[in-house]
Parts: structure tokens; sequence; C-alpha cells
């Protein structure tokens, strides 16, 4: 048996004036990292080959290995190698997690077959690793051939869509190790063989303050592509461009816009949440395991509405789940959040509180 009781909020804060963006890119998105919400499109779902942001797939997928401090010793793998390169030998030995730094800040083609060969055992069964993630995280444009991206002679490029590669940054960067690499500026190691001192060659981490991350790409077929990131006042954002000439401006461009035109309002705060006219729950503290936000034009801040939908349990346990809180915009669902059952507002005792207790835990 369930009570739904609606209520709707508004949020009187600053507001933010909207303005017309566009890019030089063939397409592009910007995306809000943690709900996904695009604040840009552009052809956002046309299939095309996306050179070496591609590595962004290889990257994550070898810091979630649980390998990053396997010792690797160089082999025949890298004899396939051309291009881009951070010129690793045969019979170097590095730690997986220096491969990693190779292949984002440098975008070495000999380190991501050496990390497909170490993390997959072959490049082929790496390759799977790639698609069957790609599935996981609903990346239905994509199809990988390769760990690097390489587009030419008999190699087959790998193909995604703007929205898949900002879907997969969206992941990537929920990842404290995977932050910590692509946000690096340099990167310096020793081997048995060598000394190296890698710089990254996303720019933007050096002429936009607000970067976390990213990764460039380019092949003749491909053209220039880039995967960018940007916090600032509590905003993730995320931009990718494929086929632009002016890729880092466009990037800046696009920050400068989602920043000054969206907010990223808190519109469920976790903890205890308080429901009016709720008297079956009156004497227990509900509560929220987490915040829920989503970034909004200020046009938009007025019509958001919170559903709350608890169900009366008579039976109950402490910290289990009585309802929920769903938001939505419109016709939109924006999230949703989970509400659960903690304990008494104040403790008890005596002959009616024991009575009143068990009659509610029936």
């Amino acid at each position: 048996m369930k009570k739904v009781w609606i209520v709707v909020i508004v949020l009187l804060l600053i507001p933010a004036q909207a303005h017309a963006i566009d890019t030089h890119a063939r397409s592009a998105i910007l995306m809000e990292q943690d709900s996904k919400r695009i604040l840009y499109s552009k052809n956002v779902h046309e299939a095309r080959t996306v050179a070496s942001i591609s590595k962004i797939m290889t990257g994550i997928l070898a810091v979630e290995s649980k390998k990053l401090g396997d010792m690797i010793q160089i082999g025949d793998e890298i004899d396939k190698a051309y291009g881009s390169a951070v010129y690793i030998k045969k019979g170097e030995k590095l730690t997986l997690e220096d491969l990693v730094y190779g292949l984002m800040l440098r975008s070495g083609n000999d380190a991501a077959l050496a990390i497909a060969n170490h993390v997959g055992g072959s490049t082929e069964a790496f390759v799977k690793m790639m698609n069957d993630k790609a599935a996981e995280l609903g990346m239905k444009d994509t199809t990988f051939h390769n760990p690097h991206g390489l587009d030419e002679g008999d190699l087959i490029g790998n193909i995604s869509s703007a929205y898949d590669m900002a879907v997969l940054t969206s992941y990537a960067m929920q990842n404290q190790k995977y932050r910590k690499i692509v946000g690096t500026k340099k990167y310096k190691l020793s081997t048995n063989k060598n000394t190296y001192i890698w710089h990254n060659k996303n720019k933007l981490l050096t002429s936009y303050k607000y970067t976390t991350g990213g990764k460039t790409g380019f092949t003749k077929k491909a053209k220039r592509t880039l995967v960018s990131s940007a916090l600032k006042s509590n905003l993730n954002l995320i931009s990718v461009t494929l086929d632009d000439g002016a890729d880092f401006q466009d990037h800046k461009n696009l920050f400068e816009y989602g920043f000054s035109t969206y907010k990223n309002y808190k519109i469920v705060s976790k903890g205890i949440i308080n429901v009016y006219d709720d008297t079956y729950y009156k004497d227990y503290n509900l509560y929220v395991k987490k915040d829920l936000t989503y970034p909004l034009l200020d046009t938009e801040k007025d019509h958001i509405v919170l559903k709350i939908e608890l169900e009366k349990k008579r039976k109950h346990k402490r910290d289990s789940q009585v309802g929920k809180v769903t938001v939505t915009l419109g016709d939109k669902k924006l999230g949703e959040e989970k509400i659960y059952i903690k304990d008494l507002k104040k403790y008890q005792s005596g002959f009616f509180g024991q009575l009143r207790s068990f009659l509610t835990n029936g």
C-alpha cells in the first residue's frame, strides 16, 4: 500500500544567461559528467573512425585490471607499432602503470600493444575486452578493432561517435587513478634501458586552468579528434570533437559556454529527509544515501518537481528501503534516490513505547 506526496521546489539562485555556441567540428558534444546531460550537440551519433581517443578505453581497462604494479618486460608485441610512440625497446622493463602514462600522455602506440598483450593475453583478446566494456556502457555506435586507434593500411580503425566517447569518458573519470593519470602534465621514469620525460599532448592542461584531463587523436582519415574534461564550481564537463581543426579553442569555448549557462543544483541532499503530511513514519528518521544533483538553466530551475513515494510497511528493519524520491522536469525524469528508514527520532521507553514498537514492527 503506497501513499504519494508531491512537492514542488523552487530554487532561488543567481540567474545565468544562455547564449548560442557552435564549433568547427564535424561532430561535437558537451556533456555534464555525472548526470550525462547533453549541453551542446552536433551530429553526436555519427559513427566514424576516432583515432587515438580510443586509447581512453585501453587506459581504463588497464587501470581496472588491478595489475598496474606488474613489472613487464617488453617483447615482440611492439613489432607492429608505428606512428605515435614512446619508443620503448624489446627487453626493457617497466610497470603497467608506466605504460599507461605513456599511453595517455604521449599516445604511444607501442605502449598500447604492450598493455593489450599483458592485460588481455593477446591483442585479439584485449580488443574483445574493449568491445565487451563498450556494450556494458551502452556505447551503441562503437566497435573497436585495435587498442591504439590506427586506421591506415591493413588496419581497420576504431569506430565510435562523439556521444559514445563522452559516455566512456564519464565512466573513466569516476576512477581516481585514471583521473590522476590523464590530469598529469609531466611524467618521468627510468628503466633498465632509458630515462624518459613525457609531457602531456593535451595542451588544455596548461592553457585552460579548469581542465582535468583528456586525450588527443589524429589520423589522416579521422582528422583531429579530442576529448577533454573540466571542472568549475562543482560542474564537471566533458567535451568531445571529431574532425575539428580548431579543437583546443573549440573546447575552451564549449566549456566557457557550459560554465556560464548552467549551474549544478543540489536537488536532493544526502541525509535525513522530511516528508510533509507523513503520519505513518512520523516517529522515524527517513534518509537518502547520496546527493542528487543536476545541471539546469536558470529558466528551468523553477519547474523541478519532487515526487516522494512511501510504502506503508508493517514490518521493516533499520536501513531498509521504504520508498523513493523521483525528480522530474516536465515529462523528463532527471533522477531517483531510494529512501531508507533509520531509527526512532527519540528514544521511547515504558509500556506504551514498547507497545508502539511492537505494533509498528509486527
